[in-house]
């Protein structure tokens, strides 16, 4: 078990995304949770007020690193706007083809179910796909200045557009459990970007 409170709610955390990825929300239990965190079972309430409000700080947890990791592969140097942009769709593949296209992504894995059970986290959700689609707006606005990509609407509406497509080719690979879908729309998104 980890050292300091902070620490223990992480570690808490970083269990319950490692389940549910897999699972979903409502199939896992508050007990498998901590009993993969290695923290003691009654010690739940002590780091969150309800399943409802842990669940909310799961998601929130998820976004900060998801957007890190974002952001890291979006403000690489020494690429263009458009090489960036592919980089990160191209890992987007690679995460959602593992394990028979059943993929890593909470947003895709939790989206529809919890965004009817709960709306804390139908907001942590769409605060944080927000964040996303406006990161994916400032580099395709990014791309237009610098020429390395053309679109034929404007940032914002692309960015929405890519994230939507990309957010239904991964939930058709996970019922297809085929890369099918990613590799479909990798070659759309090329098509729009005009890379």
């Amino acid at each position: 078990m980890a050292g300091t409170q902070g620490d223990t709610r992480r570690s808490i955390l970083d269990a319950a995304q490692r389940i549910m990825s897999h699972k979903g929300f409502a199939a896992v239990g508050i007990n498998e949770v901590l009993s993969e965190a290695g923290v003691p079972k009654g010690s739940f309430y002590h780091y969150f007020g309800s399943k409802d409000a842990f669940g909310e700080a799961m998601m929130r947890s998820y976004f900060v690193d998801y957007l890190a990791d974002m952001d890291r592969v979006l403000t690489a140097p020494g690429l263009t706007s458009a090489q960036r942009l592919m980089n990160y769709w191209q890992g987007w593949r690679e995460t959602q083809s593992v394990d028979e296209c059943q993929g890593k992504c909470l947003a895709v894995k939790l989206g529809a179910e919890v965004a009817d059970l709960s709306e804390s986290m139908r907001l942590a959700l769409k605060e944080g796909t927000t964040a996303i689609v406006d990161r994916l707006e400032r580099v395709i606005a990014s791309g237009l200045e610098d020429g390395s990509l053309v679109v034929d609407d404007d940032a914002r509406t692309t960015a929405q557009a890519l994230y939507d497509m990309w957010l239904g080719a991964s939930v058709m690979a996970k019922i297809h459990r085929d890369v099918g879908p990613l590799d479909a729309v990798t070659t759309v998104t090329r098509r729009l970007l005009h890379v």
